[in-house]
């Protein structure tokens, strides 16, 4: 038996634009807009507000949100809410500004530390109202029962799973994606893609989650490179963003594996970009799990435009791991987690908490520490 949920989402040019009405339809009386400075620089915050004006609808931005958002961020987002007395809460933004939503809302409507709901369904209480206009193509945190939080005092991220956590509405909107800068759009897209890799062979999927994976794999392949290539190009931004989408509601019914355990791990340690994380660890992930589904990876090779006919499995993953290695180069993206800032002596560190990531409960094949430190040696 499985279970699938999703929020209501429109797709398609400019829907940013139809935040204020749902807004309205939802009885909003002052929202908390949660962004960031760079999506204020280029001008999507401005076109949200002044809908919210021509609506009457009173409005307070809270701007403090990095990459990998924090716990006092979220704290201080609280904070704002509450002294503003708002009842609803609009994101735009990526993934980051989307989570530190997600967690303002639990936290203001539970009276709780945003760490108090680590694990799945710790959420008593459903949050309010949240409009989400994601403005890369990635996160999918717009229409997904995850929150993901950077606990400082730990260095390690949390992550949050409840459908109380899936918002009300996603307005997805291609136009949003072109001031992406081409870094950004390799780190997002290959978010993605790992997203509806570890879906597919997540012990959780399903048919439906299979068929949204498989299509955001497609999507992806075809298009990444001409979007990273041709940032103004709607065109494939569409795709990357259908591709976002899609690869979301897989991960977010099926949920993910091993590479995000341990992204998660790595990210909250060296506050490490998320997309850049998995896409080094993705390889030695397929490493590790490929004996235990190799048909899945067989599907997701082919998916891919590979010719894995007349080859032995050993051969097949080879093609694989190689294909997505050099998509890694194309992009432009550190070659190893050493590059990163990775060092050996802290593997055991970060192996230690990735184990206890609610992600490694999905994974295809159930690893142990050592498994875990092995694949950071190996990316390293």
């Amino acid at each position: 038996m499985r279970k699938f949920v999703a929020p209501e989402f429109i797709f398609g040019n400019n829907a940013r634009n139809l935040a204020a009405l749902y807004a309205k339809n939802l009885g909003a009386s002052k929202v908390l807009l949660v962004t960031d400075p760079g999506i204020i620089e280029a001008g999507w915050v401005k076109d949200v507000t002044a809908k919210l004006e021509a609506e009457n609808i009173g409005y307070h931005i809270y701007h403090h949100v990095n990459p990998n958002p924090r716990e006092t961020e979220v704290e201080e987002g609280v904070e704002v809410y509450n002294r503003e007395k708002c009842n609803l809460l609009i994101a735009v933004g990526g993934g980051s500004p989307i989570d530190c939503a997600k967690g303002i809302g639990i936290a203001s409507t539970n009276n709780l530390h945003i760490l108090e709901f680590e694990g799945v369904d710790k959420i008593p209480t459903p949050a309010p109202p949240l409009i989400c206009v994601p403005t890369t193509a990635g996160s999918s945190a717009d229409i997904s029962q995850f929150c993901i939080i950077t606990n400082t005092q730990e260095k390690n991220k949390i992550t949050i799973i409840s459908k109380a956590l899936v918002p009300e509405v996603s307005l997805i909107d291609p136009v949003v994606t072109t001031t992406m800068s081409p870094k950004l759009t390799a780190h997002t897209g290959l978010d993605a893609l790992t997203h509806a890799i570890e879906a597919y062979v997540s012990n959780a999927s399903s048919p439906v989650t299979d068929l949204n994976a498989l299509e955001a794999i497609n999507l992806i392949t075809l298009n990444i490179k001409c979007a990273y290539d041709e940032p103004d190009n709607l065109e494939y931004r569409s795709y990357m963003m259908l591709a976002s989408l899609l690869a979301g509601l897989a991960f977010s019914n099926a949920s993910l594996g091993v590479v995000h355990a341990m992204a998660h791990s790595l990210g909250g340690f060296l506050d490490s970009s998320h997309g850049e994380s998995n896409a080094i660890l993705l390889p030695w992930a397929i490493e590790f799990n490929y004996d235990t589904c190799e048909e899945k990876y067989k599907i997701i090779g082919k998916t891919m435009g590979l010719n894995l006919n007349g080859r032995n499995s050993t051969e097949k993953k080879e093609v694989i791991i190689n294909r997505l290695k050099l998509l890694q180069e194309e992009l432009n993206l550190p070659p190893s987690l050493r590059a990163i800032g990775l060092k050996e002596s802290f593997i055991k560190q970060l192996a230690d908490k990735a184990i206890n990531d609610p992600c490694v409960y999905t994974n295809p094949k159930k690893p142990t520490v050592s498994d875990i430190e092995g694949i950071y040696k190996n990316a390293l």
